[in-house]
C-alpha cells in the first residue's frame, strides 16, 4: 500500500484515511465491476459514447469505478447491519478490521467521504448530492423494512415503493457524473426514462433469479433478512394477494415506460431495446414490457417456520 505523502494537506490525508483500502476493499471492487459493465453497455448510448471504443471507457473509468466501489462498500455494510439485526443487532469485526468506526460513519453520513473526494475533483453537483440523500434514505428504509418484517411488524406500501424507486441511486449518481465529466447539461427526458427503466430492472432482479434457480435467491433473502421486492409484498398483502398486487405496480410502470419511450430518438430507442434483449439473455434483467411476459414465482408464506427449519 502506498504511503501517505507527508507534504499532503491534513484534509487530503483525512480523505486518504477515510476512503483508502480499509474502506474500499477488493470484494467491493469486484462487485462494482458488474454494475460498471452494465452501466457502460446500457447508459453510454445516452451520452453518444461507443462501448466498443476503449477510450470511451477508460477516460471515465477511474472516477466511475471509485464511486461505485465506495457505494458498494457502504451497501455491503448496510446489508450486514440489516442481516445481523435479525438476531443480535450487532456488527462484529470483519476481515477488514473493526466495523465500529464504519458503523459510526454510516449512521452519520456514509457518503460524505465520497462527496469530499468528488468535490475536491470539481465533480460534486447539487443533483449528485440529492442522489446521495436518496441513497441514505434507501439504506434507512432497508433497515426499517427488513427489521419490521423479521419481527412480524406491519410495513406500508408507500415505504416499499419508495425504497424500490430509490434503490438504483448509484446508477443515477454514475449517470450524473458522466454528464459532469463530459461537461454537458443533464438530459431530463433521458433521466426520467431511465428512472422508470431502473424501477423495472430492480423488480426483475428480485424476481428473475427465483425463476431460474429454484427459489434459492428468495430463500437467501429470507435467511439473511435482505430487501426483496416479492418478500416485501408478501409481508404487506399476504402470500395469496402479493403476486397480483405486484403485477399491478409492474403494469403501471410498463405503461409509463412505453409512453416516455415514444419521445426518445428512434435510433436511441432501438439501441436501448436491443440492449435490454441482450441483458435478458445474459442475466435476466428486464428493461421493458416488450421483452415478454413477467412470471412471478411461488413465495415463502411463513418466514419464521422457514428460518426455524434452516437453523
Amino acid at each position: 500500500m502506498d504511503s501517505v505523502d507527508p507534504c499532503a494537506s491534513e484534509k487530503d490525508q483525512g480523505v486518504v484515511a477515510m476512503v483508502g483500502l480499509d474502506a474500499i476493499g477488493l470484494d467491493a471492487m469486484k462487485r462494482a465491476n458488474s454494475t460498471l459493465e452494465d452501466f457502460s453497455r446500457s447508459y453510454f448510448m445516452f451520452h453518444q459514447l461507443e462501448i466498443s471504443e476503449p477510450q470511451s471507457i477508460f477516460r471515465y473509468l477511474p472516477v466511475l469505478s471509485f464511486t461505485e466501489s465506495y457505494i458498494y462498500q457502504m451497501d455491503a455494510l448496510n446489508e450486514k447491519i440489516v442481516s445481523e439485526s435479525a438476531c443480535e443487532l450487532q456488527v462484529n469485526r470483519s476481515s477488514h478490521g473493526s466495523n465500529v468506526e464504519s458503523r459510526v460513519l454510516f449512521e452519520t453520513d456514509p457518503l460524505k467521504p465520497l462527496g469530499d473526494v468528488l468535490e475536491r475533483e470539481g465533480l460534486l453537483t447539487q443533483r449528485i448530492q440529492q442522489e446521495f440523500k436518496s441513497g441514505k434514505e434507501y439504506w434507512a428504509l432497508e433497515r426499517k423494512l427488513c427489521h419490521a418484517l423479521s419481527n412480524n411488524n406491519k410495513i406500508c406500501v408507500e415505504d416499499v415503493m419508495r425504497a424500490i424507486h430509490l434503490k438504483s441511486f448509484d446508477y443515477r449518481v454514475l449517470n450524473l457524473l458522466l454528464y459532469k465529466l463530459r461537461g454537458v447539461e443533464v438530459n431530463e427526458l433521458h433521466m426520467e426514462f431511465l428512472s422508470v427503466s431502473e424501477f423495472l430492472v430492480e423488480v426483475a432482479d428480485d424476481l428473475y433469479p427465483l425463476i431460474n434457480s429454484d427459489m434459492l435467491f428468495l430463500q437467501d433473502d429470507v435467511l439473511e433478512n435482505s430487501f426483496n421486492v416479492l418478500r416485501m409484498f408478501v409481508g404487506m398483502f399476504g402470500p395469496s394477494n402479493a403476486p397480483t398486487e405486484l403485477a399491478k405496480r409492474i403494469s403501471e410502470a410498463e405503461e409509463k415506460y412505453e409512453e416516455i419511450m415514444k419521445s426518445l430518438d428512434p435510433h436511441l430507442s432501438s439501441n436501448y431495446q436491443r440492449r435490454c434483449e441482450e441483458a435478458t439473455k445474459e442475466g435476466g434483467k428486464v428493461c421493458g414490457p416488450s421483452l415478454g411476459t413477467w412470471n412471478i414465482p411461488a413465495v415463502i408464506s411463513d418466514e419464521d417456520a422457514y428460518r426455524a427449519a434452516h437453523r
